[in-house]
């Protein structure tokens, strides 16, 4: 398996451009809390609702199984980062679910828009294109400064 280094200095290749990398560091962290949180919204074949046990809970314990894969510290960071978004949800009750989906997929939308508006003016593919897991690798890279001081 592939060193974070390893992974951040691939995915630093197709970000080097200013006005992408600006773009990025916007729309990768909206776009994990709005997919997070349109997972969250849809559906859990479960008797009782759980803010912990539905399609994010389940996504978001797959991804941070990755992170922690890389090292203590950007596993730490990104469970630090997520976590504000379930409480968050938790807070505002699944009532809220289909208003919470509307816009998170709406501004999920947007962020994508975005990203591959910076890719055309880097003038490079996105790098998940190449491997998927570098849509993980995103918010590690966006956050680098922030987790390395851990």
């Amino acid at each position: 398996m592939k060193k974070v280094e390893d992974w951040l200095s691939e995915y630093g290749e197709s970000h080097r451009h200013p006005t992408n990398r600006i773009i990025h560091k916007f729309c990768v962290p909206l776009i994990v809390y709005t997919l997070i949180a349109m997972l969250w919204a849809l559906p859990f074949p479960l008797i009782t609702p759980s803010p912990l046990i539905n399609w994010a809970g389940i996504l978001t314990l797959i991804a941070l199984v990755f992170y922690f894969s890389l090292g203590f510290r950007p596993g730490i960071f990104m469970a630090l980062f997520i976590l504000p978004l379930f409480i968050f949800l938790k807070m505002i009750g699944t009532e809220q679910a289909p208003i919470i989906f509307q816009i998170s997929g709406v501004l999920f939308i947007i962020a994508w828009i975005f990203q591959f508006i910076g890719h055309k003016i880097e003038g490079k593919r996105p790098s998940f294109l190449k491997d998927l897991f570098f849509l993980l690798i995103g918010p590690l890279w966006v956050f680098r400064p922030l987790w390395k001081i851990f």
